[in-house]
């Protein structure tokens, strides 16, 4: 025998209060005017070649002066170029380079490539001549001539590069423009200062230091004699960073997360991230802009969401250019502007 279901005499009154409600809601005009940035994903950007290897994991990526877009990927051809329409510029690198991580460009244009594969930091011209090694090539170290797996690099107006040395060390290096020693400050740990995977770094015009401290789930800032000036924590989880000529800094990474399970501790924190985030601060840490896109399913990623969203770049225009690692590709997201146009659109209100 089946007896009726009764339903909570609150549950019925609240229904009977919101279906009151909707029986006589009024309408009203609302402004049309969508005051948040947007972005859509140009879906046949950029058009790679066939003559171009496929890419591999993309974990760099930068834009130069000219709006040209540069990629660090971890296939045959790990360094493409691409206009800001798309199409193909360069190729260099193949059998010469070991694994990719982050890539900046500097003031006179030259290519700044991090190889965890190799232990070192590289300077290159466009057309893709070395000119500068810093590290030990093929040998890991804690040294003054020797990096373990650094992951980005910072150059200054002077030319001095600042090294996050960061997946086998925790702490930043400090090189002359001609790649001589200087100093090297941080070590494992969660205190203030110290470091658990410093994964990427940043300058802004006044020579400030920003530092990914991706495990710990914060930004550290310091000044070039290593002085740490503030601590951003509990934000994000910050994979790349791009600094733009206004002084924004660009993060991308995911929320703030805790490892899955004690057996993920040998791994990055955020492998899987469980969300795509993209962040825009001012340099006081203040955030300015809030940005998300879908998480990628493994395998079945389709335009405009990220797997394993690695490095940000942003060009003259604020479009985004971002870079995957499971999702092995480059993207190019088109800011729209906000649209204040003050045309009503009708709607029902609940009154």
């Amino acid at each position: 025998m089946h007896h009726a279901r009764v339903l909570p005499a609150a549950f019925v009154a609240a229904f009977l209060v919101i279906a009151s409600s909707l029986a006589t809601a009024q309408t009203t005009d609302y402004l049309r005017a969508n005051t948040a940035i947007g972005y859509e994903v140009d879906p046949h950007w950029p058009k790679r070649p066939s003559s171009v290897a496929p890419w591999g994991h993309m974990p760099g990526v930068a834009v130069d002066a000219d709006d040209r877009i540069w990629t660090f990927n971890r296939g045959e051809d790990p360094v493409q170029v691409y206009s800001a329409d798309g199409k193909f510029i360069r190729t260099w690198g193949r059998g010469s380079l070991g694994l990719a991580h982050h890539l900046k460009i500097d003031a006179d244009g030259n290519v700044w490539l991090s190889d965890i594969g190799r232990h070192v930091v590289e300077k290159y011209t466009p057309a893709g001549e070395r000119l500068l090694t810093i590290g030990t090539p093929d040998q890991a170290g804690e040294s003054e001539t020797k990096l373990n797996k650094p992951t980005d690099m910072a150059i200054a107006a002077n030319g001095d590069v600042f090294i996050s040395d960061g997946y086998g060390n925790n702490r930043v290096v400090h090189v002359d423009r001609n790649g001589k020693f200087v100093k090297s400050w941080g070590k494992l740990g969660t205190a203030p200062g110290d470091f658990n995977l410093p994964h990427a770094i940043a300058i802004d015009s006044k020579g400030r230091l920003y530092v990914a401290d991706r495990n710990n789930v914060r930004i550290q800032v310091f000044d070039q004699s290593g002085k740490l000036l503030d601590v951003w924590s509990d934000l994000v989880v910050p994979w790349g960073f791009c600094m733009t000529d206004g002084d924004d800094l660009w993060v991308c990474g995911s929320s703030p997360m805790r490892w899955w399970t004690p057996s993920q501790y040998t791994i990055p924190l955020g492998c899987p991230p469980k969300d795509q985030v993209f962040m825009r601060f001012s340099t006081d840490g203040r955030l300015r802009q809030l940005w998300t896109v879908p998480k990628a399913l493994d395998g079945f990623e389709r335009p405009g969401e990220c797997n394993w969203v690695h490095g940000i770049a942003v060009d003259s225009r604020g479009n985004l250019y971002v870079g995957d690692i499971l999702g092995q590709r480059i993207q190019k997201f088109v800011r729209v502007a906000p649209d204040t146009d003050r045309t009503p659109t009708t709607a029902r209100s609940m009154q």
